[in-house]
């Protein structure tokens, strides 16, 4: 369940991370309009207030807020999550030799085997 969770958090961040990049490169800054003044067109204002936030900047701020809650969501469903194990030892069970065909008997004093004939 939290893995869904995780997923879907993430979806919903890269779909509003996305979101605010475009929405910010659409928008036109605000010292867009004081090359206007300057004899390139009509401008209201020069270094005032542009007047009330539009459509497109209330969007933008909302994106963002949505991108700052799921960055949030995000680190805490992250420190929670049960970490796997770091290597293939500590996924490893231990376990027994088979008591068949392939086991071994050690060695006797008695028995001529290779083992007798290592040098020590």
């Amino acid at each position: 369940m939290s893995d869904i969770l995780f997923s879907v958090v993430l979806t919903v961040h890269v779909v509003v991370g996305l979101g605010v990049i475009g929405l910010v490169l659409v928008q036109h800054g605000k010292g867009a309009d004081m090359g206007a003044a300057f004899g390139s067109g009509a401008s209201g204002s020069l270094f005032g207030s542009s007047g009330s936030a539009n459509f497109l900047s209330r969007t933008t701020a909302v994106l963002a807020t949505v991108f700052f809650v799921t960055s949030l969501s995000l680190s805490y469903l992250a420190s929670n999550k049960t970490s796997a194990p770091s290597s293939v030892m500590e996924r490893a069970v231990p376990s027994a030799p088979a008591e068949g065909a392939g086991a071994v008997a050690p060695a006797t004093p008695g028995d001529a085997s290779k083992a007798q004939e290592i040098p020590k």
